[in-house]
């Protein structure tokens, strides 16, 4: 379903306070330094679904720059573009879902599953470590881990609330057909 480039915008400065909210004041830190439990990454994964690549792109991005710059400690480039990988690579698997028409059945789940996987991986197993290495000169073996952390950590969270946010959604939309004349 084709969205209006006014609701594609708005849910960009929605999804990236609410990433900014949950990133920066809903996270515990995991026992791999630099590396956080938080949900808004299952955030993003819905938004991303549901709005498409360039708004999950922009919205990981924008809300991952807001989380660095508030902590004082830097904007950690490599880190902030593999949010926008994330999002973006949700959005692009994500066009072809029915989640807009409150279609989100078994495969869907699946699907979605599926997709936040492969984004995870290719976000946090390489885009980042990678990035880190040529950007900071960080030792290979300390953000491979990190990575490695972060994917499992965004793949359990994106699995349970991600699934859950698109479960409630879907539940939300009124079916084709649904509705009768009386």
């Amino acid at each position: 379903m084709k969205k209006s480039p006014i609701v594609t915008i708005v849910a960009i400065g929605i999804g990236a306070a609410l990433f900014f909210v949950l990133g920066r004041f809903i996270s515990i830190p995991s026992p791999i330094p630099n590396t956080n439990v938080s949900i808004q990454h299952a955030l993003l994964a819905f938004m991303a679904f549901l709005f498409g690549p360039i708004a999950g792109a922009l919205i990981g991005f924008i809300g991952h720059t807001l989380i660095d710059f508030s902590f004082g400690w830097g904007i950690w480039w490599s880190w902030v573009i593999a949010s926008g990988v994330s999002g973006f690579v949700m959005g692009l698997i994500g066009r072809k879902s029915g989640l807009a028409k409150g279609e989100f059945g078994k495969k869907d789940i699946i699907r979605f599953n599926v997709c936040q996987v492969i984004a995870n991986v290719v976000a946090w197993l390489v885009v980042a470590p990678v990035l880190d290495i040529l950007i900071y000169a960080e030792p290979a073996n300390k953000v491979f881990v990190q990575g490695a952390a972060t994917t499992l950590i965004n793949v359990v969270a994106i699995a349970v609330i991600g699934t859950l946010l698109c479960l409630a959604y879907a539940a939300t939309k009124p079916k084709s057909g649904s509705l009768k004349e009386e």
